[in-house]
């Protein structure tokens, strides 16, 4: 693998490979063993989209890789003033050894790797969230030991969450289920990937999306750069809230998952959010792990 740009361009191996390659640093990490694999390196991150997480587990990871981080905001990059972007990924290939990117359009990403002759990481864009649901995987199979076999519910709008986590669960072994308004569902070409899989289903029915499931995962209502849409969601999704009435659908002691920000009373409520933060939390954590994982996978060659 050269790139992580989506996981519809990953083997379940490669996804595999990736979770236990993130175990292993987590576990070195927990016990202050250095793993220095990417001493001398240095990532580009490219942000044109504003990040918490993704900025501070991407900073945070390559510099206890032995490696450094440099932050490149649209605002400061020539990109932003309309320099093509094959010119920027010739260029930056020639000073870094990767390069992560935070930004709206999957072409971009795409462009960007086709062009340049470094690694390239999707940190985001409004396709997909290859990053964020690796370190949901990771998550799940802390708590159940496996990832074949478990039923995965995501409850919410079908943006890049929604598909990243439709591929990734499917080619984890997972069974699927997927509750969106009609008028929300994930995209065309994810949905013609699920079709090839009889444990996938898609439904406007949160409740029986949720039945039985071992995991339980939402969203934002209103993704950024959505804001001017706000109310029109705000009622197009009501009844597609995680709360006591779902979770009952769901099997005892079902795990609960956000990708965060968080706002409480509107895809989940505050109990909800509070019973389950531990896990919502380790999930947050372990972007860390995943996408230092990412980048020794990627980097180190």
């Amino acid at each position: 693998m050269d790139h992580l740009l989506k996981l519809l361009d990953c083997t379940p191996e490669e996804i595999a490979s990736i979770l236990d390659l993130a175990d292993q640093l987590k576990y070195e990490r927990k016990h202050n063993i250095p793993h220095r694999h990417l001493e001398g390196k240095s990532v580009g991150l490219i942000f044109q989209k504003s990040s918490t997480r993704t900025r501070v587990s991407f900073e945070t990871g390559i510099f206890q890789l032995g490696g450094q981080a440099l932050f490149l905001s649209s605002r400061d990059l020539q990109i932003g003033r309309g320099e093509p972007v094959q010119d920027t990924a010739r260029v930056l290939s020639r000073y870094l050894d990767g390069i992560m990117i935070r930004t709206y359009e999957q072409k971009e990403v795409e462009d960007l790797a086709k062009y340049g002759s470094v690694p390239v990481i999707n940190g985001l864009t409004d396709f997909c969230h290859p990053c964020q649901v690796l370190a949901d995987l990771m998550t799940i199979r802390e708590k159940y030991g496996v990832l074949k076999g478990l039923k995965l519910c995501y409850i919410g709008d079908g943006n890049n969450m929604a598909n990243s986590l439709i591929v990734g669960g499917l080619k984890a072994g997972m069974s699927v289920s997927i509750a969106t308004p009609e008028n929300y569902r994930p995209a065309k070409e994810v949905l013609d990937f699920a079709a090839g899989y009889d444990v996938f289903s898609l439904t406007e029915d949160p409740m029986k999306a949720a039945e039985n499931a071992d995991v339980v995962i939402t969203d934002t209502w209103a993704s950024m750069g959505q804001e001017d849409e706000k109310e029109i969601r705000m009622k197009a999704f009501q009844g597609y809230q995680v709360n006591d009435e779902l979770m009952a659908a769901a099997k005892p002691g079902a795990m609960v998952q956000h990708c965060l920000p968080a706002y409480r009373g509107q895809e989940i409520t505050e109990k909800m959010f509070e019973e389950h933060a531990a896990e919502i939390f380790e999930e947050a954590e372990n972007r860390l792990h995943a996408q230092k994982a990412v980048m020794v996978t990627l980097m180190k060659k």
